[in-house]
């Protein structure tokens, strides 16, 4: 279907035939592949321990050769000179402009340092999601978050203003203010996780007696959770604010690299000009290029200098989906992030993901938005507990709806669960990246 030149923000990339974009991305791949052993220590060690020079890498064969790098790599090489970080910067220190790091949650934050031009690059590859989701220069964009040292936003509000549009920022305000200074702007649009746009929604039916339709938003951008691309979850928040919500991913040490199009391909577009994006076989580590098969995540950042990320494990797990009817070739990733390696494991010997359980307690009406998942061991047998709340007014209803979710988890992960109903508002409620899941299992 042939789309206007308006439909992309950069139409020569996101509609280059497919075979020119694998030859481009080849390109770029060597040429910060031997930034990255010229310029850092860091690098230059794991290449030089796996005997790989640059000039070893010709085809797209040899790139599965160069060793991936973990969040744990750049762990190791932080806090030598040049403070803070050390063995993994290729650039002078004087020549870093942007400090951000990861929220750590999974262990010691990660310092990522930008240059002034790598900043350009995160502004610009967050242009391409904004405009792909239809933010124009008619839009009022509200962030409702403190910025901090996390990059979050940050790209989000700068991309917002490339893009055209006019930018408030509600970061040290509450909840309710942020909904008061929303509807007093006439915001058209704002960013948030989709645990926020669900919390939000709540506040401003249960604390200021006000329907979050009538603040008039058009578009609502996700991104920190899976859960914009879990059709359940997107329904409840296109439900509950009576406009389009749509998904995005990116990681502090990869940047902003995929996004849903208005479109709505049931999936992520992968930014093929900004990233290379690997699928590898969860057990043998085979690159996968079939749909419908699940794989990890593995993505090279082609223009980032200061710090670069080349064949980073994000461990994320994905599969490949259809074509989208958008015109774009950029490929699609079916669904969305699927959840993360380190949450994916065997339960009772069936492999287990907390997004399949996620799509099916959203699905419920008689259930709130949180839940809690909680795999233990007892007498040496796996043990999943899930706890819900009954919204208002279904109190009284445990036995039909354990009993529901029982039948359909039984179905989609063939797994049976023990259940806790807990009071309504009792569990944790989160503003970022919501923790509803832990394993308590000693060997995990």
């Amino acid at each position: 279907m042939a789309q206007s030149v308006d439909t992309y923000w950069n139409p020569f990339l996101e509609t280059m035939p497919a075979e020119k974009l694998r030859d481009l991305q080849l390109v770029k791949f060597k040429r910060i592949l031997k930034w990255c052993y010229d310029k850092s220590k860091l690098y230059r060690g794991l290449y030089d321990t796996a005997g790989l020079k640059p000039e070893d890498i010709k085809t797209w064969d040899d790139v599965r050769k160069v060793p991936m790098l973990e969040k744990g790599h750049y762990r190791e090489a932080q806090f030598k000179e040049p403070w803070p970080y050390g063995d993994s910067l290729c650039v002078p220190l004087e020549d870093v402009t942007i400090y951000h790091q990861t929220s750590g949650t999974t262990g010691q934050p990660v310092f990522q340092p930008d240059t002034w031009q790598d900043w350009e690059w995160w502004t610009e590859s967050w242009a391409y999601i904004l405009w792909a989701q239809g933010f124009r220069n008619t839009d009022r964009v509200y962030v409702p978050f403190g910025y901090n040292v996390f990059v979050a936003y940050w790209a989000g509000h700068y991309a917002a203003e490339k893009v055209g549009c006019e930018v408030v920022s509600g970061a040290l305000l509450n909840t309710e203010e942020r909904i008061m200074k929303m509807k007093d702007l006439r915001a058209t649009a704002f960013m948030a996780t989709p645990t926020y746009v669900l919390g939000m929604a709540d506040s401003c039916r249960k604390k200021l007696n006000m329907d979050p339709k009538e603040l008039g938003i058009r578009r609502i951008l996700c991104a920190g959770e899976p859960g914009a691309s879990v059709s359940t979850t997107k329904k409840r928040m296109e439900e509950a604010w009576g406009c389009d919500v749509f998904d995005h991913v990116g990681a502090t040490e990869i940047g902003g690299w995929g996004y849903e199009c208005t479109y709505k391909p049931g999936g992520l577009h992968v930014n093929e000009g900004f990233f290379l994006v690997e699928l590898l076989d969860l057990e043998t580590g085979e690159p996968i290029e079939e749909p419908n098969k699940l794989g990890k995540i593995v993505i090279t950042a082609f223009d980032r200098m200061a710090q670069p990320c080349v064949r980073f494990d994000s461990k994320d797990v994905a599969m490949w989906g259809e074509k989208c009817e958008c015109g774009r070739t950029y490929r699609v990733l079916k669904g969305g992030i699927q959840g993360r390696t380190d949450h994916i494991t065997k339960v009772k010997g069936v492999l287990f993901s907390p997004v399949s359980v996620e799509e099916v307690v959203r699905s419920m009406p008689q259930l709130g938005n949180e839940f809690e998942l909680i795999v233990s061991k007892e007498k040496d047998i796996d043990k999943i507990t899930l706890r819900y709340e009954l919204i208002p007014g279904c109190e009284g209803q445990e036995k039909e709806v354990e009993a529901e979710l029982a039948r359909v988890l039984r179905l989609k992960t063939n797994l049976n669960y023990v259940y806790e109903s807990r009071p309504y508002e009792s569990l944790p409620r989160y503003q970022v990246k919501a923790q509803r899941f832990k394993d308590l299992r000693k060997d995990h």
